[in-house]
This record gives C-alpha cells, structure tokens and sequence, in this order.
C-alpha cells in the first residue's frame, strides 16, 4: 500500500483545481443523476447526499444541482446514461478498473481502448481485473493534525476495520456499510479527514519504476480526464517522490 494516501491527496489536490475550471462540472451532474433513480431525497439516498455534497464543494450552483436531480428522478427529461464498468491493464501488468456513466457505450469503448493502445496498456474482458480490488471505507488524516493514539484509539471505538500509515498519513478503512457511521464519529471528535470516501482498494500491488511508472501515470490522468469516467482504480505501487514529481508536472 506504499504511496496509496499519497496518491488520494494528489488526486484530491488535482480534483479542488479541476473544480476552480469547471472541469468536473459534467461528471457530478452525472454522478448525480445518476444517484437520484433511487430517489429525489439526499436525505433518504445516501448515494445522492454524497453526490450532492461533492457538487457543493466544488461549488456548483444549486439550480444545476436540481435540475440533475430533477432529471435522474424523471420529473423533468433529459439525455439518458447508463453506468458501466471497464477493466483493462496498464504498463507493467497494471491491473485497472474503471466506472463511467455513459450516453453511447460504442463511443465510449472505442475511446477507452485507445487511450489503453496509447499508453502501452490494454482494455480486457469484464471481470479480468475487478476480483483483484475490494469495495471499503476510506479515510486519510494527515499526521501532523492527529497523534497516532488518538487515530487508532477513534479507529476502535468507530468500529473500523483497520488504520495503516506511511510517512505522512494515517489510513482509515472501513466496510461500505460501516463508513458514515465511523465518519460522524470521526466527525464529532472535531476531525476532518484529507479525504473520505467510499473507494475500491487493491488486494496486491505492482511495483513500478522510472519510464513504466511515468507512462503508467499518462494513462491514469488520460482515463481520470475522459468525460464519462468517473472513477478509475488501479494497484500500481509508485514512490510517493515520483507520484509528488508527476504531480507537479502535470
């Protein structure tokens, strides 16, 4: 798991500058509209509360929340998405695995296999890739904002599975079903996590190095970056000095 929080505080970094652009703008409305087929209400659908406090923090307006409300819950129409789930590979064996919401899936393939061939990757078969990943609760906490007794005394009495760390952060990991109830205890202990969400996360890594792990690093930020992407997971292990140094260079 080295470099894993890194990674998500490099991403969550890149994801509050996306935001300033409006750059994932079209993926929240999605995520939203999605979200919103299994109700209206944020404050009966938790999928829909997480996707509407992701727009407000990135500050889009409330109408355009709404209205992808409006338009996932059929009272206004609109164009059609569907989820999908693509698994393919990187450099090195990289195991990689992608959920989109797309308007035309044949569009969508055929960018994706492309963005694979570029990047010395390629898009496989469902289920080639997804049973290397596990479905948890994820949180960092940087550790200079809390003491290794007081995260690992919170982590037991939350109920979480289990806290990792590297040099800089303190890891969190929950059950799905267990994640909100150990971030409003996290929460009320006057906490905020770096980041928090609900995440798949890689049962093995693949150690990569030099030329392979930059390379590997342009396919993740050309799939992160495609419209109907919205989540891409991966099990590379990369040097948090080199994840820092593509960070900047990017």
């Amino acid at each position: 798991m080295s470099g894993h929080s890194k990674w998500h505080s490099i991403k969550h970094k890149k994801g509050a500058l996306d935001a300033k652009r409006g750059k994932i703008f079209s993926k929240l409305i999605r995520e939203i509209t999605i979200a919103a087929r299994g109700g209206g209400d944020p404050d009966a659908n938790p999928g829909l509360r997480k996707a509407v406090n992701d727009a407000k923090a990135a500050n889009m307006p409330n109408d355009t929340i709404q209205r992808a409300i409006d338009r996932g819950s059929g009272k206004i129409a609109g164009e059609q998405f569907e989820e999908v789930v693509y698994e393919g590979y990187g450099p090195g064996g990289v195991a990689v695995l992608l959920e989109a919401v797309t308007s035309n899936k044949n569009r969508t393939v055929s960018d994706l296999r492309h963005i694979f061939s570029r990047y010395n990757g390629n898009l496989g078969e469902s289920g080639c890739v997804a049973w290397m990943f596990d479905t948890k609760g994820y949180m960092t906490f940087e550790k200079s904002a809390v003491s290794e007794d007081q995260i690992y005394a919170l982590a037991i009495e939350a109920g979480a599975e289990d806290v990792r760390e590297d040099e800089e952060n303190f890891e969190i990991i929950t059950t799905p079903e267990n994640f909100e109830i150990v971030l409003e205890k996290v929460n009320a202990a006057g906490l905020e996590p770096a980041t928090a969400n609900i995440t798949k996360l890689p049962q093995t890594t693949v150690r990569l190095e030099g030329k392979e792990a930059e390379t590997m690093l342009k396919l993740y930020e050309a799939l992160d970056d495609h419209d109907d992407v919205q989540q891409v997971y991966v099990n590379f292990d990369i040097s948090p000095q080199q994840l820092e140094a593509a960070a900047i260079g990017s």
